[in-house]
């Protein structure tokens, strides 16, 4: 891979201009389409598979009148005063209010039947329900306006004496995307971070522009979707909050990579080519971690959930495209502004010590006792976590004097929190012959199921074939207590539908439908963890090729998860610092919140760890001293590491003060994740933990080596690469080259090519002989489909195995001398059973077009008239063990 990359960096340096103007182009493009296409964000939820939507859905098409959205006014009377004084006042304005388009109907608080549950026990006040025909992302804020229009009454009409009007329900929540000026003091903060870091306004100014043409990108094109797909509203928030994140730390390693390089006195167009390919190959694997983590959110099987992780996804993998090409092409423009100035003679001979020296210096000085330590502290902060309990916000989670939190707190207080969050029970009555009197003595029933405050209505439809029951619940939507009833009601069902001859009982509603939503989060949880920690543990195994590095890794993670639910626990169930953060309420965490957090994190966690480690094993392999490696790998990527945890740190702090109550608990727990395991468990736990091990730390089973594929995340490729470019000016190009190239057959081990080196130009035929099974080991080799044992392999300037896709994809085997000119300047040859002499002729033909060729044949097929056919070609026998090189 990092030879990809850096051919990529290459290219995008000679064309900066060119994938900049690109990239404008896109975003221009994506926002034009967004702003003629873009649809509205919805914050209903659906769910299929569970026994609300099913409820839901037979509502919608039996039941009509009571789907859409709901709506709550509340009159009052002055302090001291009856709302009845008021009856022919409110009275009015409800019918106002159902002339208003799209209301179904609004119920009437002075009828008989609704006084006991419609006026409040002093009163004082009457509550009004408004039923509208609209979902709640149509729900237009014309519509809002001329409910709260009618219900205030005209100008002339109202005086000092007229009630009092409050207005909330679902209607009156927002499905906009919460942005405010504190995201802003996350920028700032990364952008004070980036100038320490990176030392140049130029240099600083590009993460973060990158990362924001980034997000822009990915809005936009959320905003397209959400014309063909519902996009819950807290989606964009999430996509941002991550594509921030990420955008300006990938931008990060790969310019501070570059200025270092140009410190040392590269070129600029190689020291981009070596960042992208070097830091580059980092921040694929990176982002594919957060992407494939993301995605894995489809295992809960909530569609709403696997949009929001899909459109997260999408952020990281905008910012990985935009840090492999768009910021190297804006690191090329930079050109010489930003090769670091050359520090003065005054300086000193001598190197002071960096604070990454000293502290990796500190932390394995008695490793036994860092780890101690920093387990104690992570096992106290993680402690709370096992209180987590999850829920998803109501109204009673909105700003504090917003009109909706506003009666939400009034109707609580007034006629209990239930009234805010009432069930629906349906039940199919087809059977029965009293559809009126069934439905109120099923009513009576779930009147007595403990949790129930009040029963609200009974009634059948039009048809009298489906009948529904209000339920109002003693506590409010959040209560763990509420989904208690939820769970009574339900089982109750079968003994109501036996006893009344009815059936399909189903509890159902949108209190019901979040509690449902609930549940299923918290049943995938545990799946969902498994699939992160064996990915971790694989992945990180293909990396670093160890067993005890991938365990170690995956165990810090798992304690920053925890320490990062404790925190949530602390501030949003518990109520510390909630006063500080502007939490509005305290109750249970958002249901998706530990799942995504795990996600998220999981990948940022694998990011820091190579960043880290990648370097200490890259030292590890060079010099084989296990202590020299840790300090040595630490301190060249601890400053980038840290620069790169703050941005993330402030990025996600930035959405806590004013975020939304979905979002904020959200922010918070990646802020405090970030925070523990990038300072605490990568900077303080690993290093401890490899001096602890010492050189056990790199230790992998022979057996597992050879069958673990190998990924080039420390630029093995490059240094391959690199190495073959200055062979090649000094010795000409090659088509071919191998050397010390070993195949052992993995069944007996039997040595097939014992160490074949040869250089193949470019109209040269050099023959291979030796037995069947050598020959094609050769051939298949050459050819991209066989791994080499050992030894180096380039085939058109690609190196193989590394880039053995690639080979594949345009060399084959071929048995017969192709008739036309080949599409690739090689031809691989297997001629047996002396199939050589029929072809000399067309293979030296080949040869002269300029055309390299590899052939394998009989040595006993190779007579004198052959060999001088073919143009006196290089022979090279596969038997024995002794191989001289074949130079051009």
């Amino acid at each position: 891979m990092s030879s990809f990359l850096f051919r990529l960096g290459r290219a995008v340096s000679r064309r900066a201009r060119r994938v900049v103007a690109l990239w404008l182009l896109v975003l221009v493009g994506v926002g034009a389409v967004a702003g003629l296409l873009g649809g509205q964000l919805r914050d209903d939820l659906s769910i299929p598979g569970t026994e609300s939507q099913a409820g839901l859905d037979v509502l919608d098409t039996r039941f009509p009148e009571l789907t859409g959205t709901l709506g709550q006014v509340v009159f009052g009377a002055p302090r001291g005063g009856r709302i009845s004084d008021y009856r022919a006042v409110v009275d009015r304005r409800i019918k106002a209010i159902e002339d208003v388009d799209h209301v179904r109907f609004a119920s009437h608080p002075f009828e008989k039947g609704q006084r006991a549950l419609s006026i409040s026990e002093d009163g004082r006040y009457a509550l009004v329900q408004v039923q509208l025909d609209l979902p709640l992302e149509k729900v237009t804020p014309q519509v809002r306006d001329d409910i709260g229009e009618a219900a205030r009454g005209s100008a002339s009409s109202a005086s000092s004496a007229a009630p009092t009007v409050h207005l909330g329900g679902q209607m009156f929540t927002t499905t906009s995307t919460p942005v405010s000026v504190t995201e802003a003091v996350g920028l700032v903060v990364a952008l004070v971070v980036l100038l320490m870091t990176l030392g140049s306004f130029v240099a600083a100014g590009i993460p973060l522009l990158t990362a924001v043409l980034g997000v822009g990108i990915t809005m936009s094109g959320v905003l397209v979707l959400a014309r063909f797909f519902a996009i819950n509203s807290s989606t964009p928030s999430l996509a941002i909050m991550i594509g921030l994140a990420v955008g300006i730390d990938y931008a990060l390693f790969i310019a501070a990579r570059h200025r270092a390089q140009l410190a040392e006195g590269m070129e600029v167009e190689e020291s981009v080519a070596r960042s992208v390919a070097t830091a580059g190959s980092a921040v694929i694997f990176a982002g594919a971690t957060v992407i494939v983590a993301l995605c894995g959110l489809v295992v809960a099987r909530i569609p709403f959930l696997t949009v929001m992780g899909f459109a997260g996804a999408t952020a990281v993998a905008v910012a990985v495209l935009i840090a492999v090409t768009l910021v190297p092409a804006a690191l090329a423009l930079g050109g010489e502004r930003l090769r670091p100035r050359k520090p003065t003679a005054a300086a000193g001979p001598r190197r002071r010590r960096t604070l990454g020296d000293r502290w990796v210096g500190l932390v394995t000085a008695r490793p036994a006792l860092t780890v101690g330590v920093a387990l104690a502290g992570l096992v106290l902060l993680a402690l709370p976590a096992k209180d987590l309990a999850l829920g998803l916000p109501d109204v009673g989670s909105h700003e504090k004097g917003s009109t909706e939190r506003t009666t939400y707190d009034l109707i609580s207080r007034e006629y209990g929190a239930g009234f805010n969050g009432p069930l629906l029970v349906v039940v199919d009555i087809i059977r029965t012959t009293d559809p009126v009197g069934v439905m109120r003595k099923i009513g009576d029933d779930v009147e007595k199921v403990p949790g129930v405050d009040a029963v609200a209505l009974t009634t059948p439809n039009r048809k009298a074939d489906l009948g529904i029951v209000q339920v109002i619940p003693e506590h409010g939507q959040t209560d763990p207590r509420t989904s208690q009833l939820v769970r009574d009601l339900r089982a109750a069902g079968p003994g109501i539908e036996k006893k009344y001859d009815v059936s399909d009982l189903m509890v159902t509603g949108q209190t019901a439908v979040t509690i449902d939503v609930s549940d299923r989060l918290a049943g995938a949880l545990l799946p969902f963890g498994l699939v992160v920690v064996g990915f971790s543990l694989l992945l990180l195994m293909l990396v670093f090729r160890s067993v005890w590095v991938p365990v170690k890794a995956t165990l810090g993670y798992l304690f920053s998860v925890a320490a990062s639910f404790g925190a949530v626990v602390l501030v949003f169930q518990e109520g510390h610092l909630a006063e500080l953060l502007n939490v509005e309420k305290e109750g249970p965490v958002l249901s998706f919140l530990p799942i995504i957090l795990m996600g998220v994190l999981f990948g940022l966690a694998m990011d820091y760890e190579v960043f880290l480690v990648s370097r200490m094993r890259e030292d590890w392999v060079h010099h084989r001293d296990a202590a020299g490696a840790i300090r040595r790998g630490f301190t060249s990527s601890a400053r980038v590491v840290t620069a790169a945890a703050v941005i993330m740190v402030a990025v996600f702090a930035s959405f806590v003060p004013e975020g939304d109550a979905s979002v904020k608990p959200m922010a918070f727990g990646l802020a405090v994740g970030v925070l523990v395991d990038a300072f605490v468990v990568r900077m303080t736990l690993v290093p401890a933990v490899l001096a602890l091990l010492g050189e056990r730390a790199w230790w992998l089973p022979t057996w597992l080596e050879q069958r673990l594929p190998r990924l080039d995340i420390e630029g093995e490729g490059l240094t391959a690469h690199l190495e073959h470019e200055e062979w090649t000016a000094s010795h000409g190009p090659a088509t071919v080259r191998a050397e010390g190239l070993r195949v052992v057959d993995p069944t007996t081990g039997a040595s097939l090519v014992p160490g074949l080196s040869l250089t193949l130009a470019p109209g040269q035929v050099v023959v291979l002989t030796g037995s069947v099974a050598q020959r094609r080991a050769a051939l298949s080799v050459v050819s991209g489909r066989l791994r080499p044992s050992s030894g180096r392999v380039v085939v058109l300037d690609r190196m193989v195995p590394e880039e053995s896709a690639w080979v594949r994809s345009r060399v084959a085997v071929d048995t017969t001398v192709p008739s036309r000119d080949p599409r690739e300047p090689l031809v691989l040859l297997d001629l047996a059973n002396g199939g050589i002499g029929r072809s000399a002729d067309d293979v030296r033909r080949l040869a002269e077009s300029g055309v390299a060729v590899l052939v394998a044949c009989p040595a006993e097929s190779l007579d004198d008239p052959v060999l001088e056919r073919l143009g006196a070609p290089a022979v090279v026998p596969l038997s024995g063990s002794d191989r001289e090189e074949v130079l051009a």
